[in-house]
């Protein structure tokens, strides 16, 4: 049996509500002031065929605290980024006129492609298979979607920062993976990933779970939901009959979570199954994302990933009156036949 190294669960998105009493015309010298704290929480409802469940309400989910039931107060759709009422106020925020960047980023979506390099021709292979997939894919955006393109082999590399520009995407997902000289420029427009990016700690990432950590925390100032695309063939190191994650791995994953980023990880091996699977298969689990294998039916895995990231519900609820500390969070669908995508833990 296979084993992974867990780290520190993560802190959660929170609402605060002031409430007080109206003044009608009385000298009230003390108001009372309550405080009501509230989890947000990013689900995907998806099909059998990973395509996104429409139409739903709070009644249709099924949320458990530490094994708790807790009762929904919403669970609103968005696609992109959601509107500026229903994310936590951020001292500066503003929307621009015409409702085009609501709290500094475009409505539309933010989405990461991460490729984990390598030559080996079991992996060679599906990571070429993959990138023209990739490639593919930036057919699908809408105009306001912006995507950034990093590759890992031992240094974290940023080749294009966030851009609406499909042609330049192209280019960068084209050259990232043979040409060893890049260009690492800040976007002209926000958001930028280069802003936040540590290039220093890039050039010494030397595990992959380093550079999740890197590109996290490039991505901790920019609110609103994100969504990390990561075609690799494995993460950890085998020691006996387990897999151990490196240490860098609770960080990475408490930086995802507080950055609201979803990871979804494509597996470019070409085999049934291999030992650092379970590397890839974590992460998904962890940030609410899923893992699928590439080498047999690439295009179901991309048809896979373009249903979950078309949209999303934004779950709320109370947070409950438990003693402070790590939560385990479970959502499930009830009434209806799909599955729910979303992060497996909280921290107050």
């Amino acid at each position: 049996m296979r084993h992974t190294v867990l780290a520190t669960l993560l802190a959660s998105t929170t609402l605060n509500a002031s409430v007080a009493p109206a003044d009608h015309g009385q000298d009230i010298r003390f108001r009372e002031k309550v405080d009501v704290e509230r989890v947000v929480i990013d689900a995907r409802a998806v099909d059998g065929r990973g395509q996104p469940i429409l139409g739903l309400a709070a009644t249709n989910f099924q949320v458990k605290v530490d094994g708790k039931p807790v009762a929904l107060e919403s669970a609103t759709w968005v696609t992109g980024t959601p509107p500026d009422e229903l994310l936590p106020a951020v001292e500066g925020d503003a929307a621009t006129a015409g409702d085009v960047v609501v709290g500094g980023l475009p409505r539309g979506r933010l989405i990461v492609m991460l490729f984990q390099k390598d030559f080996d021709p079991s992996r060679l292979t599906g990571l070429l298979r993959m990138q023209g997939k990739a490639v593919k894919f930036l057919e699908t955006l809408g105009p306001e979607d912006r995507v950034a393109v990093l590759t890992f082999d031992y240094h974290l590399k940023l080749w294009q920062d966030f851009t609406a520009d499909r042609e330049r995407l192209r280019l960068a997902i084209q050259r990232s993976l043979f040409f060893g000289k890049f260009p690492s420029g800040q976007s002209v427009d926000p958001p930028s990933l280069a802003e936040g990016f540590d290039f220093d700690a890039a050039k010494r990432a030397a595990e992959p779970e380093t550079a999740l950590l890197v590109t996290a925390r490039a991505l901790l100032p920019l609110r609103g939901p994100k969504s990390l695309v990561f075609f690799g063939w494995g993460m950890g190191r085998l020691s006996g009959d387990h897999v151990f994650l490196d240490a860098d791995y609770g960080p990475a994953r408490q930086a995802l979570l507080e950055a609201r980023t979803t990871v979804f990880t494509l597996d470019v091996t070409d085999a049934d199954s291999h030992t650092l699977e379970v590397g890839l298969e974590q992460v998904a689990a962890d940030t609410g994302g899923f893992y699928a294998k590439t080498h047999l039916f690439p295009a179901l895995a991309m048809a896979r990933l373009e249903g979950a990231l078309a949209g999303h519900y934004l779950l709320v609820f109370e947070k409950p009156g438990y003693k402070r500390g790590a939560h385990r969070v479970e959502v499930k669908l009830q009434g209806i036949k799909g599955d729910v995508l979303a992060k497996s833990s909280y921290v107050d």
